[in-house]
């Protein structure tokens, strides 16, 4: 074939490829290869026609995959040939299809370093101004009404461009060429700093300036960000964050930190390379890292913990409110405790004007309620704790050897009652929906059933099937039982292996080793300590469990990790009562409560049975002196870990011996982890041991589940090992699981783009759903 002969070509360019830049990358690369045709942002992704000599067209092909925008991801490209028309020019076409496609939009991203510089720049047209925003970054996916990307369907179509804006969105050679989320100060949003009672005080840069003011006197200021309210108040200031935590309600649960953006993070904790990155992304996300205890960080930020959680400035908003205030503030949800997040301004007067003393609003409506993502590095990777603002939208493409269904079935998976997140399951992927939170109000279900439909609408797709958890008093199993839609409920543990699998692409015999607070069982019972046996047929067994005991008081028990400590002695005793006498439990509870606690333990009345690796934690932290109540979830946990942390790793096997590990008695089917060694171990610390013993019995515990992965895994004989659930929220659990396994020759996998708690669950529902042929069979709980 003659290169120099004129050709067209018709590209589909599928992936990470809209609301990134995109489109002008396209149009400066063909125009610099002197090539003609048009492309536009369609429902199929990004259709590129070009023409021109054949030489040119593979240099313009190689640079797609080679030298596209920092944000895009290209997938795949379809090509065709098509016949040549001649055009005089490179175009940037508007398309207004709609519908058909995954939202292959790019999540929120942080101002970059150049709207960074412009709005630091006196001399800049857009100096000062908080909604500045490029191709590169700016609001994205919290400003979306419809696909494909433009201006047109998202929140600031009512915000038509003045003529320089026009100018610079026009013009090829401008890094606003076609940046459809750009504004300024003469056409774009704008700033109102209002009363708790919804009057406004003051606008534009006076509003933020008068925030700032707040923000020095000590004040609670809400403000509305990319994705809904925030409330922020400084984090230097003991009175100022205790006024906030009696306010929301929020009495213990760790705040996020913002720092201002030319503040160093490694003042305030140890930061690795891997921390570092995290933090100084454009997706901006809260990054749990180890706190120096010399920082001027108020102790009311984390009580008792170690840990921080720091984040950069999300929008120039944050950005020049942090410039100004020039310290550390702390940056949390826009709500009271156990509601959503706050969206609009008027919701914000209502829920908030009690806890705010001003509210720093502005008129760009927001489209989807985003939380900040939350991450760690565990096992050495980063790992999502939290899916939200610049991590929306998640695609997971669906492990090798699924099914390429298309169109359907079509399923909507609606996760759990904590940490509720849809998600969507139709094609060759599955799409994740934002973190909602805890179903505790009507308010947060309506959200995520607006979310779940925004879902569908968004992809341009009919919803045919509803998967949802087993649990009959799920509030999310509820919802979907309204939906008039073939049901399938999936089992708990079940859709926490399969998440944790399809995210690293894999279908294959597998050992899912799932451990965290509660599940409903197929038997009943409310599991937790799981070791499931996965093959690439789709089946699954419980083919191991952590030796059950009964929870003192149902519920209850989640809220005092004594509880817990009760029913495992009570267990380990067989019921005993002389023996439960003397044992530390009894010192935890009053004479009028400890007889009806032992009586329900000893009947089964309100005391469930459990092998919850979950409340085995709670257990220890009891057990320790660590924690006998918990203000908030897993928070018993969360202090062995830290102690186990702060002790570093044992030795060798020596230091500890051997009669602590959980032994597998395999005479049982399924076969159960016996917990009883280690527990007589630990009750041996404590009076040897009076100093260290805490840390010494987090040690021993984590230990202990480590060894107890790899028996698992030898019993199962399957080299791949999903790490998931709850529990491995845990980075020195997780840690010392991958370590021993890798050690024993297997090869262990956990959740890294998907949070491995109930935030995860529906990504393993819609897979699992997705595969069942028969709604009637999967709805009994096949």
């Amino acid at each position: 074939m003659n290169d120099r002969a004129r050709a067209r070509w018709r590209l589909i360019v599928a992936g990470r490829v809209q609301g990134v830049g995109f489109r002008p990358f396209v149009a400066r690369q063909a125009r610099r290869l002197g090539l003609t045709g048009a492309v536009a942002n369609t429902a199929e992704g990004v259709v590129i026609e070009i023409e021109g000599p054949q030489t040119a067209l593979k240099s313009f092909r190689r640079s797609l995959d080679e030298d596209g925008p920092p944000a895009a991801r290209v997938d795949l490209i379809t090509a065709t040939t098509i016949p040549p028309l001649g055009d005089a020019d490179f175009y940037v076409r508007t398309h207004h299809a709609a519908g058909g496609g995954a939202p292959a939009l790019a999540p929120d991203r942080a101002p970059c370093p150049a709207c960074r510089a412009e709005i630091r720049d006196p001399a800049a047209r857009r100096f000062r101004y908080p909604f500045t925003a490029c191709a590169d970054c700016g609001p994205r996916w919290s400003i979306t009404t419809g696909l494909p990307w433009e201006r047109a369907r998202t929140t600031l179509a009512g915000f038509a461009l003045c003529p320089a804006c026009l100018r610079e969105f026009e013009a090829p050679e401008d890094r606003r060429f076609h940046a459809e989320a750009m504004a300024c100060p003469e056409c774009g949003p704008q700033l109102t700093l209002r009363t708790p009672d919804g009057d406004a005080r003051s606008t534009g840069d006076a509003a933020l300036r008068a925030a700032v003011d707040i923000l020095r006197e000590g004040g609670i200021l809400a403000l509305k960000g990319t994705g809904g309210f925030q409330l922020l108040v400084d984090a230097t200031r003991p009175d100022a964050v205790a006024r906030l935590r009696r306010r929301k309600q929020r009495p213990e649960k760790p705040l996020a930190v913002m720092l201002p953006g030319r503040a160093e993070p490694a003042s305030l904790a140890r930061i690795d390379e891997v921390e570092q990155a995290l933090l100084e992304s454009p997706e901006a996300p809260i990054v749990l890292v180890e706190g120096r205890p010399e920082a001027p960080l108020a102790e009311e930020v984390a009580p008792g913990l170690g840990r921080r959680g720091l984040m950069r400035p999300s929008t120039p908003l944050h950005l020049l409110l942090l410039d100004d205030f020039g310290e550390p503030v702390v940056c949390t949800s826009g709500n009271r405790s156990g509601e959503p997040l706050c969206v609009e301004g008027d919701e914000a007067v209502a829920r908030l004007g009690d806890i705010a003393d001003a509210i720093l609003d502005h008129d760009r409506p927001v489209a989807r309620a985003l939380d900040d993502s939350v991450f760690q590095v565990a096992a050495g990777e980063p790992q999502c704790l939290r899916l939200g603002r610049g991590c929306m939208p998640t695609r997971v493409p669906l492990p090798a050897g699924e099914p390429a269904v298309a169109p359907g079935p079509v399923t909507l998976a609606l996760g759990g009652q904590l940490k509720a997140a849809p998600a969507l399951a139709f094609a060759n992927e599955v799409v994740v929906g934002a973190h909602v939170g805890d179903l505790e109000s009507d308010t947060a279900l309506q959200r995520l059933n607006r979310e779940a439909r925004a879902l569908g609408e968004l992809c341009g797709v009919d919803i045919e099937r509803i998967a949802c958890d087993r649990h009959p008093d799920y509030a999310s199993t509820r919802l979907a039982e309204t939906w008039n839609l073939p049901l399938t409920r999936v089992q708990h543990h079940h859709a926490h292996a399969v998440a944790a699998l399809a995210e690293h692409g894999v279908r294959e015999p597998a050992l899912a080793l799932v451990w965290d607070g509660a599940g409903l069982g197929d038997d009943g019972t409310l599991w937790g300590g799981e070791c499931l046996s996965l093959d690439r047929d789709g089946s699954w067994r419980r083919s191991g469990h952590l030796r059950p005991f009964r929870l003192a008081g149902g519920e209850a028990a989640m809220r005092e990790p004594r509880r817990a400590l009760l029913g495992l002695l009570h267990a380990r005793y067989h019921g005993d009562r002389a023996t439960l006498e003397a044992s530390p439990a009894r010192a935890l509870f009053t004479a009028a409560e400890w007889q009806p606690l032992l009586a329900c333990l000893d009947r089964g009345i309100n005391a469930p049975v459990t092998s919850s690796a979950g409340r085995l934690f709670d257990a220890v932290a009891a057990l320790s002196g660590l924690r006998i109540a918990a203000g908030y979830e897993g928070q018993a946990a969360l202090r062995v870990q830290e102690a186990a942390e702060a002790a570093g790793p044992a030795d060798n096997a020596a230091q500890y011996g051997d009669t602590d590990a959980i032994t597998l008695d395999t005479d049982l089917a399924p076969w159960q982890g016996d917990w009883a060694p280690l527990v007589d171990a630990l009750l041996a610390e404590r009076p040897a041991r009076p100093v260290d013993a805490p840390a010494r019995m987090a040690t021993r515990l984590h230990r202990a589940l480590a060894g107890f992965a790899v028996a698992a895994a030898r019993a199962n004989n399957r080299e791949t090992v999903a790490l998931t659930g709850g529990c491995f929220q845990n980075r020195w659990l997780l840690q010392q699981c991958v370590d021993a396994l890798r050690a024993a020759g297997f090869r262990p996998l956990w959740p890294q783009r998907i949070p491995p708690g109930d935030g995860g669950l529906a990504t393993g529902q819609a897979v699992i759903a997705r595969r069942a042929t028969s709604p009637v069979r999967t709805t009994d709980g096949d």
